[in-house]
């Protein structure tokens, strides 16, 4: 992971989207910046791509990251998804998983108080948004075993949590 040092001065009255354009910079991500409340980047995974969203909302000092798997659920997945949903967002200990009914799509979330110490908002966002990533594809080919395979929700969780080791 790349560390970010940004110094304090330089966040007075910006929006915190700025450390988040200069971290995607870095990283060489495609992102679209949107005034001071909205960012996005596609970013490559070993499955493919997916989508983070980045909201400001500064009268709650509140950044919401979301990043969305380029995949939508069909109406008849739906109650497999849902419970895979249950049982993975129980394991978790920063975000959630959710499915956004209106168009289908699996998406990982989370929002993060930023308070009054902007120092501290570029080590955030990096930490949240490698987390996110880090989940999505963790549990990606769960989602998969569960859309495509038919397998049960606990079957395609348990094998998403088994650790390997070593190399074949």
């Amino acid at each position: 992971m790349t560390t970010l040092f940004i110094d304090e001065d330089e966040f007075v009255d910006s929006s915190p989207l700025d450390a988040v354009e200069e971290m995607v910079s870095q990283q060489e991500w495609n992102f679209e910046r949107f005034g001071d409340e909205e960012l996005t980047a596609s970013i490559a995974n070993a499955w493919g791509e997916v989508h983070v969203r980045y909201l400001w909302r500064e009268d709650a000092s509140l950044l919401q990251v979301a990043a969305v798997y380029d995949l939508r659920v069909p109406a008849a997945k739906r109650p497999k998804i849902y419970e895979t949903l249950s049982l993975i967002n129980e394991r978790l200990w920063l975000g959630h998983f959710e499915l956004w009914s209106d168009e289908g799509a699996l998406m990982f979330r989370h929002a993060v108080l930023l308070g009054d110490s902007e120092a501290q908002i570029a080590p955030l966002c990096e930490a949240v948004t490698f987390a996110a990533l880090k989940e999505c594809e963790r549990f990606y080919p769960v989602f998969q075993f569960v859309l495509w395979s038919d397998k049960s929700p606990e079957e395609a969780v348990e094998s998403a949590m088994l650790e390997t080791v070593g190399e074949a």
